[in-house]
C-alpha cells in the first residue's frame, strides 16, 4: 500500500509539471516543498495562489510527514509551519545534507519568536517612542510557577490591573492560543504558569499585524 501511495504521489508530479506551459518547463522550475498544518495548509494554498504561482513557474508540492524528508524533492525552497523538537531536529538535519535548499524558516532562526517574553522584547528594542504616532510595549511580567504568589508578584511590580494573560510558550498547539483577562486578585491565582502577563491596552478593537519587508521596512496593516 504504502508503495502504491509513493507510486500515486510520483505519477501526481509528473502530470504537474507536464501541465506547465513548455517555456516554462525549459526554464528553471522552482519546487516548493510544503508543510504546514490542515488548517494553515487551507488557508495558505487557495486556487488562486496556485495558479499565479504557477503561471510564475512555481510549483507547491506536500511534504509526506511519514517519509524521510530527505527521500522526498528535489526541493528548491522548504516552506513549514510545524512545531515540536522532532519536526526541528528533522529540519537541522535536513539543512545540514542538503545546504542547496533555502528553508523557510530555519529552527533557529524563529526559536525566540517561540517565547512570548523574547517576541515582545525585540519590539521594545527597537525603540519606536520617537516614531511617527504613538507606539508603545505594555508593561510585562512573566511567571514561571506557584500561581499562589501572582497577586504578590503583580503587587512589587507595580502592574496595573485588568492583566492579559497568555501563555509563555507560542508553539501554534491550541493551547497556546489560550488567553485569559485576570480582573482581580482571585482570578490572578486561578492562572496556569508558564505564562506572561500583561497590562491591557484598549485599542479600540483594532489589531495592527508588522511584516518586515527587508531590513529597512516594516510594514503595518490595521485590522
Amino acid at each position: 500500500m504504502r508503495m502504491m501511495k509513493e507510486e500515486i504521489e510520483e505519477q501526481t508530479r509528473e502530470e504537474e509539471l507536464l501541465s506547465f506551459p513548455q517555456t516554462q518547463q525549459q526554464s528553471k522550475l522552482v519546487v516548493v516543498g510544503y508543510a504546514l498544518t490542515s488548517k494553515k495548509t487551507k488557508s495558505f494554498l487557495q486556487p488562486k495562489l496556485e495558479g499565479l504561482a504557477r503561471n510564475k513557474g512555481i510549483l507547491f508540492v506536500a511534504i509526506d510527514q511519514n517519509r524521510p524528508l530527505s527521500d522526498q524533492g528535489p526541493f528548491d525552497i522548504v516552506l513549514h509551519k510545524l512545531t515540536g523538537k522532532e519536526w526541528r531536529q528533522i529540519l537541522e538535519e535536513y539543512r545540514q545534507t542538503h545546504p542547496e535548499v533555502t528553508v523557510l524558516d530555519p529552527p533557529y532562526a524563529i526559536q525566540h519568536l517561540h517565547n512570548r517574553q523574547s517576541m515582545l522584547q525585540c519590539v521594545a528594542d527597537m525603540n519606536l517612542s520617537n516614531s511617527y504616532g504613538k507606539v508603545d510595549v505594555p508593561r510585562q511580567l512573566v511567571i514561571e510557577r506557584d500561581a499562589s504568589s501572582i497577586p504578590d508578584v503583580v503587587l512589587k511590580a507595580g502592574l496595573t490591573l485588568p492583566l492579559v494573560a497568555k501563555p509563555l510558550v507560542a508553539d501554534g498547539s491550541a493551547k497556546s492560543h489560550e488567553l485569559s483577562l485576570a480582573y482581580d486578585q482571585y482570578s490572578l491565582k486561578k492562572l496556569e504558569p508558564p505564562l506572561v502577563l500583561q497590562e491591557f491596552v484598549n485599542h479600540g478593537m483594532q489589531m495592527a499585524f508588522g511584516y518586515l519587508a527587508d531590513i529597512h521596512y516594516i510594514i503595518f496593516i490595521l485590522l
